[in-house]
């Protein structure tokens, strides 16, 4: 059936990536194609960096000859050239390539001073994967790659931990903490209704400026009314899942955001921006609670809203499972990839 090396971060890499590919590497194609994942970056220190680029390439040209098609997943700017080498041996050697796009900004990538860069690697490839209906028109009004480009959505993860936790009264945040996924909105937005919900607190989990956080909630007087888990992975992040009543996310920029597809493969009501892919499904009131980036003032009152309705977090709790289960599903993204091998054959 044809053989995939999937060129993309590590297995050890904390990010939406190794997200990804970790979820399809559970789909039926994977064996179906006899995919193999060639490691290609770690966040870790310079030398580990260093390891994981030698070896990933050392593999790739070993296993290179004998694959049908590179699948290479690539982000921001350094992702892009990092990937540039494998892109132009594949290309040398006559392969069938699939370049998948998973930037957050436009700005930075194909229309800042890496355009030429992305040109190559999308106008050279067989097909182009982006994350979103959105993404597909910023690309095609780029690149004009018409027919190419192949919108295919991020599955939801599936939840294998049985261990089961009691709700608490939490609104969970979920990535790094840093200026684009607008954690300081939260907490500046919760500090504004927190008087009226003392049983209620936000959790935010994930790596970044956790002490400026910690200071922001301090500075406001609601440092007991915030949690930061730090980064969680396994069964804390099941734990944290699982006992949060609500999931906010207030990015400013992104593809399509893998947080987001965690909360509702637990079920969690969204409140969220309408930003990268999201914009694709998102319904306020109907299927999520919406807001713009930097909106503190209406994330204060639908973080109100939600709080104070426990239907309305029932209702969205279930638009939430039936996303999961439908349209990013597991099953039905794999499939999708699938077929694009089956085209390049």
């Amino acid at each position: 059936m044809g053989r995939v090396l999937v060129v993309a971060t590590s297995r050890k890499t904390r990010g939406g990536i190794t997200s990804v590919v970790k979820a399809h590497e559970a789909g039926a194609q994977w064996s179906k194609y006899h995919c193999r994942w060639i490691q290609t970056h770690v966040d870790k220190g310079i030398l580990w960096k260093f390891i994981y680029a030698i070896r990933g390439f050392v593999e790739y040209l070993t296993f290179l000859p004998g694959a049908d098609i590179v699948h290479i997943h690539v982000s921001e700017p350094p992702s892009a050239l990092r990937k540039l080498v494998f892109f132009r041996l594949a290309k040398w050697l006559g392969k069938k390539i699939v370049m998948h796009f998973h930037s957050f900004s436009s700005a930075t990538t194909i229309n800042g001073p890496y355009s030429l860069l992305y040109r190559k690697l999308f106008c050279g490839a067989d097909v182009v994967v982006v994350l979103s209906n959105y993404w597909k028109e910023v690309v095609d009004e780029k690149f004009h790659l018409g027919d190419r480009i192949k919108v295919i959505y991020n599955p939801c993860p599936t939840i294998t931990y049985a261990q089961k936790y009691e709700k608490t009264n939490s609104i969970l945040y979920a990535g790094t903490l840093n200026q684009r996924k607008g954690y300081a909105d939260l907490i500046n937005a919760f500090a504004k209704v927190a008087p009226k919900h003392p049983d209620w607190k936000i959790a935010l989990s994930g790596n970044g400026e956790v002490q400026k956080a910690r200071v922001l909630a301090r500075e406001l007087g609601i440092e007991n009314q915030v949690e930061l888990l730090g980064w969680i992975s396994g069964e804390n992040k099941d734990k944290a899942y699982k006992q949060a009543s609500v999931f906010c996310l207030p990015s400013y920029a992104e593809g399509f955001p893998m947080a987001v597809l965690d909360a509702w493969a637990y079920r969690l009501p969204v409140v969220t921006t309408p930003v990268g892919g999201i914009s694709d499904v998102a319904i306020d009131g109907e299927n999520m609670l919406l807001f713009n980036p930097s909106d503190i003032d209406t994330l204060a009152e639908k973080l109100d809203l939600i709080m104070n309705d426990g239907a309305l977090r029932e209702k969205l709790s279930a638009s939430s499972a039936k996303m999961a289960s439908e349209k990013f599903n597991l099953n039905t993204v794999t499939k999708q990839v699938a077929n694009i091998y089956e085209s390049l054959r």
